[in-house]
């Protein structure tokens, strides 16, 4: 290329120098999409906020303007990252109210495309990062409220939030929530900035909190309180970030690192088998369900593959009954007709699952582009009193069965039982336990009381599991296990599957969060070690918290351990390899 030629383009697109003087690599550089606008029916956006991007390391695509959720669908499905731009007016019919007479220019078409986007990027979980309309529409989308007209709807008018100077030039003070991650990312808790608005966040949306304000009381940025990966700010920061100011530019460098870690572990899911194995969702399988649509339950194909997803366990729970004869006979039919239910679903999308009964169908069925669904029993109650019923069922694919469940049965005493009926595990229990060494299903313990743990170990020839147990060092729960279980459960050769449900993480179950779910994990790994611990989320079943309440989220757990810096191969172990390889110790004869 010519040498005046070059300089010309340099000249043009200041941003193209900046690309090449990244510090990331082309292809190590996250993607960012970022939303537009359409003066004259063009998709288009400002340069401040693809420059921005650049130069934060990011590399910026352009998101169509489009109501086709299929589209905007495969765009979100390439990116890992987005910013939602600023704009006009957003109308007020999506919060509930009418439109007062202040109400500006409302761009219809817009106002859809970017709820889509909002709400398509959610739930894949992209770090996402909202500027003025774009922070309005985040929180409209999740439920809050706005000031359709801020002078007219607002009593204090000290701040004047239309400003007649240029976006690149600050003109008042934003106060910032301490603690909250916008605070993190300035370093403080003020911020002297810009204002074009005349719209403004209300009420939070439910699961966001307010964390700035003006100095009038409108608020200036708000961010999940969920811990999700969301934030807003009513500011252009990508106009300060331009003209040269550098705590601005902060917000594309905070956005830029979770994105690059969201698209390390998006990576590694696709390279890795991951496997959550404990849900319930059978007990929803009635004749209108199908596990191919994406539903209200936390588990669906569809929220498997936007979570990164491989393996998923089926249980057949059967709720505790008389240990008697006909309670035990309504317990086997119970669990044959769940059974049922799994096979019917598989029926129905044989291209997008399969049932899975060895270590080695997941790599295959992943290969194949299907989901695979292994198959399990919660409460040997369900086995009934003959052991012919696990080698009947073993045949149907069932490949652990969990001995009790919150009350003691002819098998063993449970952990949430106030009486010891056995003081362990039944002369009856110690047959189930050899037939099932013999089978190859592997015998879990979540439920079982300290005495029916001790025993399994004793009279196992192969390892057991829990499939959804926490540590109780962390939080002292009857369902959660001691570390002298988890280092005990280790020595045998097994697994711990770390699970989801709140009122095993914290005493206080409703704030139970992702965070205390990896306080819990991260515990198990560090008493039982890197080779036995494991995920078991109970979802459709109790389980679920904030930041991981469905497959789609379990991204997050692998960004946070990511961010604890555990490497591929230590995940890999995490999300399926400890497990599979127990499975295949217990399997082998």
């Amino acid at each position: 290329m010519n040498k005046l030629l070059l300089i010309a383009l340099l000249a043009v697109c200041p941003y193209i120098a900046t690309a090449q003087t990244s510090q990331k690599q082309p292809e190590q550089r996250p993607l960012i999409g970022i939303s537009c606008s359409h003066p004259g029916n063009n998709s288009s956006t400002r340069m401040t906020y693809t420059e921005s991007v650049i130069r934060a390391g990011g590399t910026p695509m352009l998101i169509p303007i489009t109501t086709d959720s299929l589209v905007l669908t495969d765009v979100i499905k390439r990116l890992d990252g987005i910013v939602l731009i600023g704009g006009g007016d957003i109308h007020p019919s999506y919060f509930n109210e009418d439109p007062i007479e202040q109400l500006g220019e409302v761009d219809s078409l817009r106002d859809v495309y970017d709820i889509v986007l909002i709400r398509l990027a959610a739930h894949r979980n992209l770090p996402m990062l909202g500027i003025c309309r774009g922070e309005q529409l985040i929180n409209v989308a999740f439920g809050g409220t706005l000031y359709q007209d801020i002078p007219s709807q607002h009593p204090d008018t000290t701040v004047h939030h239309d400003q007649d100077e240029p976006s690149s030039v600050p003109t008042h003070m934003v106060h910032f929530a301490p603690g909250s991650a916008i605070a993190s990312i300035i370093g403080g808790t003020q911020f002297f900035t810009n204002t074009h608005h005349h719209q403004a966040v209300k009420q939070a949306a439910p699961g966001f909190r307010i964390t700035a304000w003006a100095a009038d009381s409108i608020p200036e940025a708000i961010e999940s309180a969920w811990e999700y990966p969301i934030w807003g700010v009513q500011f252009h920061p990508e106009a300060l970030t331009v003209a040269g100011d550098s705590v601005a530019a902060r917000f594309f460098h905070f956005l830029i690192d979770k994105a690059d870690t969201y698209r390390k572990a998006r990576e590694i899911h696709r390279r890795i088998l991951s496997i959550d194995t404990h849900t319930d969702t059978p007990l929803d399988f009635d004749d209108t369900y199908n596990i191919s649509t994406r539903a209200k339950s936390q588990v669906c194909i569809p929220k498997m593959e936007e979570g990164g997803l491989d393996g998923q366990y089926l249980a057949c729970w059967v709720r505790q009954g008389p240990c008697d004869e006909e309670g035990s006979r309504k317990a086997v039919a119970r669990v044959d007709e769940l059974m049922q239910g799994i096979y019917r679903q598989v029926e129905m999308n044989p291209d997008l699952c399969a049932i899975a009964r060895t270590p080695d169908d997941l790599p295959k069925l992943k290969a194949e582009g299907k989901k695979a669904f292994y198959i399990g029993i919660e409460n040997g109650y369900g086995i009934g009193k003959d052991l012919k019923n696990i080698a009947r069922f073993h045949d149907l694919g069932v490949t652990y069965i969990t001995l009790c469940h919150t009350r003691n049965n002819d098998i063993c005493d449970s952990s949430s039982d106030s009486t010891a009926r056995w003081k362990g595990i039944s002369p009856f229990g110690r047959k189930v336990v050899k037939e099932m060494n013999r089978l190859g299903i592997m015998i879990d313990l979540s439920h079982a009381a300290e005495s029916t743990f001790w025993d399994a170990l004793k009279y196992s020839k192969k390892p057991v599991i829990a499939s959804h147990s926490s540590a109780s060092a962390i939080y002292k729960h009857d369902r959660n296990l001691t570390d002298e279980q988890l280092r005990a459960l280790a020595a045998h050769g097994g697994v711990a599957q770390a699970c989801l449900v709140d009122e095993f993480l914290n005493p206080d179950a409703k704030s139970a969060n992702l965070s205390d779910f990896m306080n819990h994990l991260l515990h198990m790994i560090e008493v039982a070690g890197i080779d036995h611990v494991g995920i078991g989320s109970d979802f459709d079943g109790g389980g679920g918290v904030k930041g991981c309440n469905g497959d789609n989220d379990f991204i997050n757990i692998t960004v946070r351990l990511l961010e604890h810096g555990f490497t591929e191969t230590d995940i890999a172990k995490i999300w399926g390899g400890n497990f599979l390889r127990v499975m295949r110790q217990v399997q082998t004869k």
